[in-house]
């Protein structure tokens, strides 16, 4: 069975855009992942920024697009975040006081947690701290 992995924005975001400084190092690690075709997935909140972001960079037809693509690829699950998911991550949102994360990352480390997923596509450092392994990217030779 293929490992599955939770993915993230910002992920998406520098896999999806070309003028990202580290597109080219995730393209790569995500072409050498594809082909094992591994179980993804996200929320609904996830989802939500990246076709936001997507959308304000004057990219609304690559935001349709990628949406479409989540809404109906089989290798991704979207997970809803309803009021109960929504509840215990406000509660996480709320424990971290000396942390950084937002609601958004505090959502998807109970969604982690409750798949039992432990890597996550993301170069956001917050899911590290709370435990989750992350896609590292290898440092550039200078």
């Amino acid at each position: 069975m293929s490992d599955i992995f939770f993915l993230d924005t910002s992920y998406i975001v520098a896999l999806e855009i070309k003028n990202e400084d580290v597109h080219n190092r995730v393209l790569e690690h995500w072409l050498s992942l594809a082909s094992q075709r591994p179980q993804l997935t996200t929320t609904t909140y996830i989802f939500d920024e990246v076709v936001t972001l997507l959308n304000s960079r004057k990219l609304h037809g690559k935001a349709v697009e990628l949406g479409t693509l989540f809404l109906e690829s089989p290798d991704i699950l979207l997970v809803d975040i309803d009021l109960s998911l929504f509840e215990r991550g406000w509660q996480d949102f709320k424990k971290y006081k000396d942390k950084s994360f937002s609601l958004t990352d505090c959502l998807s480390f109970v969604v982690m947690r409750e798949k039992n997923i432990i890597k996550a596509l993301t170069l956001d450092l917050h899911f590290q701290q709370v435990g989750f392994q992350i896609f590292q990217l290898s440092k550039s030779r200078h």
